[in-house]
């Protein structure tokens, strides 16, 4: 299996996100997020931890410029954090935070490094939650106009809107484990409708500021399988892949909710009475690429159930399936054929630790992710359209409500120090990338 090839002009990255890496909550005029809220009651992250120092990125970015470049990236996928852009989420731009993207973007440009930005990557401002957060139509024509002042203020060609939309519905809205921390499908749905309302309108307003630059989702997307082969289990799958994947990509592909699930959701709330006349059309604006995120798959029994089939990793939700890659990039290159696809997240944590010598093995993270670029290329080699790759994650960093326990970087980062030491699967990754090929 070694020696496979990608094609040339592959483009290999690796991603992090603001509020997970920036630190600097308080610093340079940066509002409060969601996150800073939510992370500040007891109880919701463990042991209590919140973004601030995160990975020190915003601090260090110029020695994690270096490092990137010394890993050979192409590309470098980041988060904007709107409080830092817009301190309340409306109003005139808080030019410190513009400038500091402005030597981010900067720094890439100098060391020959993409940049690939994402607007929105959970940091709601608060003050928007106040008046309602994502349930509040208003909010999502003020991500528009926070996106428009980026837009015109930032040089990148590649652009995401909302990163996993479906996380915040599932983990914000529904289940309350992450921001804002509310538990109501009623609520979760009508926030999907504003969240995906707000991916089209930033797409518009890129298309209609820069028509040179790229824009699409980032979807994480859960292949969903029969756990036996039963009419029950096939049914249950058919429902499950309805709220993991198509209740997001057939409104923006499609330009309509499918059938099913709507019929579903609608009998948990009010749903269908958000969606007015043209919210479907500004929606499926057409997008120039899809940021494809695979962890796991999702298997199912006849009780809809999830059934776990094959090891984990450190995260318990994160079921190791590589194929579950592959079948993914092929129903997308036969559902929606022509889209660009560039693999936006893919990664695991582990329980990472330097050696005696400082060297941090971490052996099943280069297994991992040697299995999923095989069955990325296997998908290739079949016709899926995918033109680059982004390992998650650049650093280790702020997992959300697991605190810092989840290490899913390559770059091992000393919390007390912030000092970065490259792990042994950042090094296997620079010589991928160096040879554009698996050996």
């Amino acid at each position: 299996m070694d020696g496979l090839r990608f094609p040339d002009g592959f483009v290999w990255g690796a991603a992090t996100s603001a509020y997970q890496v920036e630190g600097a909550t308080t610093e340079d005029g940066r509002g409060e997020s969601v996150w800073d809220i939510f992370a500040a009651v007891p109880g919701n992250v463990e042991n209590g931890e919140s973004g601030d120092p995160g990975a020190g990125h915003y601090h260090r970015y110029a020695e994690d410029l270096d490092l990137m470049a010394d890993l050979g990236l192409h590309s470098y996928r980041f988060s904007i954090a709107w409080p830092r852009i817009q301190p309340s989420g409306s109003g005139a731009p808080n030019q410190k935070g513009l400038d500091f993207y402005r030597r981010l973007v900067a720094g890439l440009a100098e060391r020959g490094i993409r940049p690939m930005a994402t607007l929105f990557h959970w940091d709601l401002p608060q003050d928007l939650q106040y008046l309602g957060g994502w349930e509040n139509r208003d909010t999502a024509a003020r991500f528009a106009d926070y996106a428009s002042i980026v837009f015109e203020a930032l040089e990148i060609g590649d652009w995401l809107t909302i990163n996993e939309p479906k996380t915040v519905v599932e983990s914000g809205y529904r289940f309350g484990v992450h921001a804002p921390g509310i538990k109501d499908d009623a609520r979760a749905y009508v926030a999907c409708h504003h969240l995906l309302l707000a991916h089209g309108l930033a797409s518009q307003a890129l298309h209609a500021l820069r028509p040179d630059a790229r824009i699409g989702p980032a979807l994480n997307l859960h292949p969903t399988y029969p756990a036996d082969d039963t009419p029950e289990a096939r049914e249950a799958a058919r429902h499950r892949d309805g709220l993991e994947n198509r209740l997001y990509l057939d409104p923006i592909f499609k330009g309509r909710y499918p059938e099913d699930t709507l019929r579903w959701l609608a009998e948990r709330g009010p749903i269908k009475e958000h969606i007015l006349d043209g919210d479907l059309a500004i929606i499926s604006e057409p997008v120039d690429l899809l940021g494809v995120q695979y962890y796991t798959p999702v298997f199912v029994n006849g009780a809809g159930e999830r059934v776990f089939l094959h090891p984990k990793a450190q995260a318990e939700w994160l079921e190791i399936y590589p194929e579950g890659l592959h079948d993914l990039l092929v129903r997308l290159r036969d559902d929606h054929p022509g889209v660009p696809l560039v693999v936006t997240e893919n990664g695991m944590p582990a329980l990472d630790r330097p050696g005696p010598d400082g060297r941090v093995r971490d052996d099943d993270r280069i297994t991992f992710l040697r299995d999923h670029l095989l069955a990325m290329h296997r998908a290739i080699e079949e016709g899926a359209r995918v033109e680059g790759y982004h390992v998650w994650s650049l650093l280790d960093n702020y997992e959300w409500a697991e605190g810092y326990g989840q290490r899913f970087g390559i770059v091992y980062v000393d919390y007390p120090t912030l000092r970065r030491i490259p792990k042994d699967s950042a090094l296997w990754y620079r010589d991928v990338i160096k040879n554009g090929e698996l050996r």
